[in-house]
């Protein structure tokens, strides 16, 4: 998420017609407490059930038991459709935001 607050005005536009929004398993009042501490710039979202994860396909079993969602990146456009996905979004590689920020600009036109 770092990565996300520390690149946010060139990938999301500084947040001009684009909303992101983080959906994370923690539960609401963990998620507020940290994108307070961190500064973050954009919305985060609790999906504790993970009822969100598992309608999108970033829910998964794991062997053995237990479950886990997937860092999966959707873009939307200003319909509701989905139209970019990464999954699961490879953020230790930085071209991985490269093609997000691409994937943005096909969708809503070129930043100006």
């Amino acid at each position: 998420m770092e990565a996300y607050r520390d690149q946010y005005a060139r990938i999301f536009r500084d947040g001009n017609d684009i909303v992101l929004i983080a959906i994370s398993t923690d539960d609401a009042d963990a998620l507020a407490s940290w994108a307070k501490d961190a500064d973050f710039p954009f919305l985060f979202g609790s999906d504790a059930g993970s009822a969100v994860g598992k309608k999108y396909g970033a829910w998964r079993s794991l062997p053995g038991g237990g479950a886990i969602d997937n860092r999966t990146v959707f873009v939307i456009d200003a319909e509701g459709v989905i139209r970019y996905v990464a999954a699961p979004f490879r953020e230790v590689d930085p071209t991985a935001y490269d093609e997000l920020a691409d994937a943005i600009d096909r969708i809503a036109g070129p930043a100006s």
